[in-house]
């Protein structure tokens, strides 16, 4: 008997959504996906709702009968303060008041480093160092996170609230030679988040085995994830083909990387 009877994953459609269909699958009878367009590849076991979660009735429906909710939904860069507002904001209260009003358990949701993205990178912080957002979208992730911790002490429904740096096929950047998190460990945290007998409320900071490690995880140590890809590998062709920034620039000094250089999204806007 697998699990869980059903489990919704919101973004399903993104690039990490494609990801953790292929990885969440054994956990459940029944998967539905969520996300603006439809996925056209559906497994047997897969249901498909084209749903925008700012809107609360399309989201409560999208939530019954679901006993857990992978919610990587939601605009995933920085753009104008209302998109950002609607589907983040207001679409992550809908998601976690459908998770309270439809008797879900446990929501694995994808932060982002972008929360603590002003913290400088050799301060080695862990999850209790304070929020530092980089961005909009960063605060977007602040907001959740703090949903979450409410939903916990109030409501008892449990949070991992994973904070994601650099997740792509490969580390396509100097950077991302330490902020790399490969797909296989993308989708075994959020494996190990819906399968620890007691989640609570964590903050998990999601990076493969890399060389160095500006953030130390292990107060979601009980999760049980334990990389097993390093951007290592990589090195050699990353660095042959990308010159060394500048030492000085916020997106070398601070762990949130260019978006520490970004202006105002509303103002790029009005151009």
């Amino acid at each position: 008997m697998k699990p869980y009877s059903r489990i919704l994953i919101t973004g399903a459609a993104g690039r990490l959504g494609t990801e953790l269909r292929k990885g969440l699958g054994h956990l459940a009878e029944h998967i539905r996906l969520s996300d603006r367009v439809a996925v056209e590849d559906l497994q047997p076991n897969e249901e498909m709702v084209v749903c925008e979660l700012g809107d609360y009735k399309a989201v409560m429906d999208l939530t019954k009968d679901v006993d857990a909710i992978v919610h990587f939904g939601g605009a995933p860069l920085e753009t104008d303060f209302e998109t950002i507002l609607d589907s983040n904001i207001r679409g992550s209260y809908h998601i976690y008041e459908g998770a309270r009003q439809n008797g879900a358990r446990r929501v694995i949701y994808s932060s982002s480093v972008h929360a603590i993205g002003y913290h400088e990178m050799t301060a080695q912080i862990d999850a209790d160092a304070p929020v530092r957002p980089d961005s909009l979208y960063g605060v977007s992730k602040n907001f959740v996170e703090s949903l979450g911790r409410l939903y916990w002490d109030k409501f008892g429904i449990e949070s991992l609230c994973l904070r994601i740096f650099s997740s792509f096929p490969e580390p396509a950047d100097r950077r991302m030679l330490w902020s790399w998190l490969s797909f296989a460990d993308c989708v075994q945290y959020v494996e190990r988040g819906l399968s620890a007998p007691r989640v609570g409320y964590t903050i998990g900071h999601g990076l493969s085995d890399n060389r160095l490690k500006p953030v130390d995880d292990s107060k979601a140590g009980h999760i049980g994830f334990v990389p097993r890809d390093t951007a290592e590998g990589f090195r050699d062709a990353v660095e042959a083909r990308t010159a060394p920034a500048d030492p000085k620039s916020p997106s070398v000094q601070f762990i949130g990387g260019w978006f520490c250089e970004l202006g105002h999204p509303d103002d790029e806007a009005k151009k």
